[in-house]
């Protein structure tokens, strides 16, 4: 049962977004950009975005050099041409919109460490630099192996690395924060806690049903039109989505004395990826090991994904100098057979915007801003 004044200031949007992600708020300040006298609500489940984007290891990057190889096989040169464009134009919209000081961004490189198994592509760094001139208009990838005695990376497992001069990184939570305050100063209403039950599209509008824990009752929302921004939980309420979650591992490291690198790093196709937040190591990966357990939702560990990190640490990272990991947690991505996202019209006032295939820093601005030009006709 609703008040008066619950009926009156709470339930009733123009446009409701649901989830409260990089995708999701994004979407909501684009809306609210092009339509100042709109009410636009976001729908957060959790006190914290429940995927992957309060959970991610911060890597503004758009794509290894391995990674992209696999990805012009499977896509064909154009599509994964314009998926790098994507990634790249909305790593500059989201640093153009909040400002770098604001998340933290630092471009101090990248590097991929290429094992004995993948040296074959060295010989196809320029043709790759070639192929992606039109976009960037300079050579991309180049060989760094000089840079393995200076890291101190095992050179038993590691042949020679891979340098990207405009890999970057940022502090995830000073992200999210400035996003929301930036959602904020134009005026978008954000709701955490609000558990979306169904979404139920009608002749006058949409119903975007939430269950109350307090009170134990449902409470209908009701707006004009409604973005699905979920990413991996999108298939609750459109099951036949072609998407599936994937869970990430990651841990922290405590502080390294005298660590001897910073930048970002990928490895064996972009599996595992480490970076420096200041003296500590931030390592993630590993879902290739186990993809049946780790297409799940469920925010828990993978005790056989995790040894597997310290190995890396312990006997390819820092090989001979013990460190001590302070910090272990998941996060929930969401993949597809290929790796464009899905960013469609869902009847006549829905549209959805989600499987980011891991990259939802580098490319969640963008479809947020696909997105909105959908909910925005008519």
């Amino acid at each position: 049962m609703l008040s008066f004044w619950e009926q009156e200031s709470y339930i009733k949007a123009d446009y409701i977004v649901v989830g409260g992600g990089i995708t999701g708020l994004s979407t909501a300040i684009e809306i609210k950009e092009k339509r100042p006298s709109a009410r636009v609500l976001v729908l957060e489940r959790g006190l914290f975005p429940s995927g992957a984007s309060t959970r991610n290891a911060g890597f503004a990057c758009f794509g290894s050099l391995t990674e992209l190889l696999v990805d012009r096989q499977a896509m064909g040169s154009e599509r994964a041409f314009q998926l790098v464009e994507e990634r790249w134009r909305g790593l500059q919209k989201l640093r153009q919109r909040l400002g770098d000081s604001r998340i933290g961004y630092h471009q101090w490189g990248g590097y991929e460490l290429i094992r004995e198994e993948e040296r074959d592509c060295l010989e196809q760094i320029e043709a790759v630099n070639e192929w992606l001139h039109p976009l960037f208009r300079q050579p991309i990838f180049s060989e760094r192996k000089e840079q393995l005695s200076v890291f101190g990376f095992s050179r038993q497992r590691v042949q020679t690395l891979i340098y990207n001069p405009l890999e970057g990184q940022v502090h995830t939570g000073q992200l999210m924060q400035a996003l929301a305050a930036c959602a904020r100063a134009v005026g978008v209403e954000v709701l955490t806690g609000v558990q979306v039950e169904r979404i139920e599209e009608e002749a006058s509008g949409v119903a975007v049903v939430a269950l109350d824990p307090a009170r134990k009752s449902e409470v209908p929302f009701r707006a004009e039109k409604v973005a699905i921004c979920t990413n991996a939980f999108a298939r609750q309420f459109l099951p036949n989505l072609d998407l599936q979650p994937g869970r990430g591992q990651v841990l922290l490291t405590a502080p390294v004395a005298d660590l001897p690198f910073r930048g970002t790093f990928h490895l064996e196709e972009g599996y595992y990826y480490f970076r420096n937040i200041g003296k500590r190591i931030m390592l993630g990966g590993g879902r290739n090991l186990d993809f049946k357990t780790e297409t799940t939702t469920h925010i828990s560990l993978n005790n056989s994904i995790q040894e597997a990190l310290d190995r890396l640490l312990q006997e390819v990272i820092l090989p001979g100098r013990p460190v001590a990991v302070e910090q272990r947690w998941a996060g929930i991505m969401a993949f597809g057979p290929v790796k464009e996202p899905v960013v469609h019209q869902q009847g006549n006032r829905i549209a959805v915007g989600v499987r980011l295939g891991g990259m939802g820093v580098a490319i969640g601005s963008r479809l947020a801003e696909r997105l909105a030009a959908l909910l925005l006709i008519g």
